[in-house]
């Protein structure tokens, strides 16, 4: 194709470049280079571009900004152009660092071969880029599902391993069984970090535990983000443990890393703030207040009320805030009974509980909580890089994905304005469920 203007763009279009991650489908195999033309209004980096085009060469994002000056190339008639109904919004693919599995699949339980047959499902809904999150296990069983991700993470099927514990305190363990919740074992941690082979990206502890700083001093060491969660802990155990964990990020100097903790579902797994007793929440939102921590959100309208969405947008800077699903098997599913880690939940009415009705993990895509941040009336422009840059940036993949910029992997959600998934591609590749 003769040279497009990607590498200087209009002034109202974003662009830029990435390395490389090969061209792969959505299940990781070799697939031949496509090239496709999705035409809409772009929405990315807290632009709105109408009229506008996303152009993919094979599994890169070749171009993205104006529909006219696409048009006037001498090789555009040979793309294939994705003509997209009136009023429809181009999206990078999501990124989410917070899910447990879905379609009937668990990623701390579930086999390879499993993980693998539901993942094409999960992408479709608009997710391209995600951890896989396990729960508190029985130390062999964590071991082993990080082998089993940590394959899977270094084939390029997913994106890494996050950890929800088993360094929690019980009294907010939440969904996770407390007879699996530990103290600080340095072995262990090494054990896990090696069983996943450079692929566990993020853990959640709670910093009220003994040896809590070394723990977050390990973690870091082995490249590994803190994230404070499942707490009981007081506002100056919490702020003093988020501190340590951003001044050991920033002096470690991740390459494309950002140099904070992150806040595992903020509100949730920690007591309630209050205005003589802030704890653990009144520690997260000091630390996001000043860009020191990113604060998980579940937007799906039940771990959070609406209100308290609006309020963390409307107060927090944009680089403090990133939805994540906490999916579960239960995602794409009906209501019924599904697995989560070694035990039953019960979904009923979207929301997930355990057997003595304690909240359990999500039943909605990340997709559901964009559209209702969106629908709790923080404009799409604002929510969008929460679901996309934000976590990208997280976990050393800002240069990569979430954004649609040239040299971007070509990951591309395409939805109506109602936020309603028309056309998922990963890696240039169609997406289907």
């Amino acid at each position: 194709m003769a040279p497009l203007p990607a590498p200087t763009p209009p002034d109202d279009a974003p662009g830029g470049a990435g390395p490389h991650r090969g061209s792969t489908g959505p299940d990781g195999s070799a697939a031949a280079p496509s090239r496709i033309a999705v035409r809409g209004t772009v929405v990315t980096e807290g632009l709105q571009l109408t009229d506008a085009v996303v152009v993919m060469e094979g599994d890169r994002i070749d171009y993205v900004g104006p529909w006219d000056v696409f048009a006037r190339d001498a090789d555009a008639g040979t793309y294939t152009v994705e003509e997209l109904p009136e009023a429809a919004l181009v999206l990078p693919g999501l990124v989410d660092l917070h899910c447990h599995g879905g379609y009937g699949v668990d990623f701390t339980a579930s086999s390879r071969e499993e993980i693998e047959a539901a993942l094409p499902r999960l992408y479709a809904t608009g997710t391209t880029t995600l951890l896989a999150s396990i729960m508190s296990a029985p130390a062999e069983r964590m071991v082993s599902a990080c082998e089993r991700l940590g394959e899977l993470a270094g084939e390029g099927v997913i994106a890494g391993i996050h950890a929800e514990g088993p360094f929690l305190a019980g009294a907010r363990c939440g969904a996770q069984p407390v007879e699996h919740l530990l103290g600080y074992d340095a072995d262990l941690v090494d054990t896990l970090a090696g069983a996943a082979a450079g692929q566990l990206r993020t853990m959640t502890y709670a910093p009220e535990l003994e040896g809590s700083d070394a723990l977050v001093e390990q973690l870091v060491t082995h490249g590994v983000v803190p994230s404070m969660g499942h707490t009981d802990a007081d506002v100056d155990t919490a702020a003093a443990s988020l501190a340590l964990a951003a001044e050991e990020l920033e002096s470690a100097g991740f390459d494309g890393y950002a140099e904070v903790p992150t806040v595992t579902h903020c509100f949730n797994g920690m007591p309630p703030w209050h205005h003589r007793a802030p704890g653990a929440a009144g520690a997260a939102l000091d630390a996001a207040a000043e860009e020191e921590a990113v604060l998980e959100v579940i937007g799906d309208g039940h771990h959070l009320s609406p209100q308290t969405v609006r309020m963390l947008f409307n107060l927090l800077p944009e680089p403090a805030l990133m939805l994540v699903s906490d999916g579960t098997s239960a995602v794409g599913l009906s209501d019924g009974t599904h697995r989560l880690g070694d035990q039953e939940i019960t979904v009923s009415d979207g929301v997930g509980r355990t057997a003595d009705g304690r909240l359990a993990g999500g039943a909605a895509t990340l997709l559901d909580g964009l559209r209702s941040v969106v629908a709790a009336g923080i404009p799409i422009q604002r929510a969008v890089p929460a679901a996309t840059s934000i976590p990208a940036s997280l976990i050393g993949l800002a240069d990569e994905v979430g954004q649609l910029h040239a040299g971007f992997s070509a990951d591309v959600l395409v939805v109506t304005r109602d936020l309603e998934p028309l056309a998922v591609y990963r890696a240039g590749l169609r997406v289907e469920p």
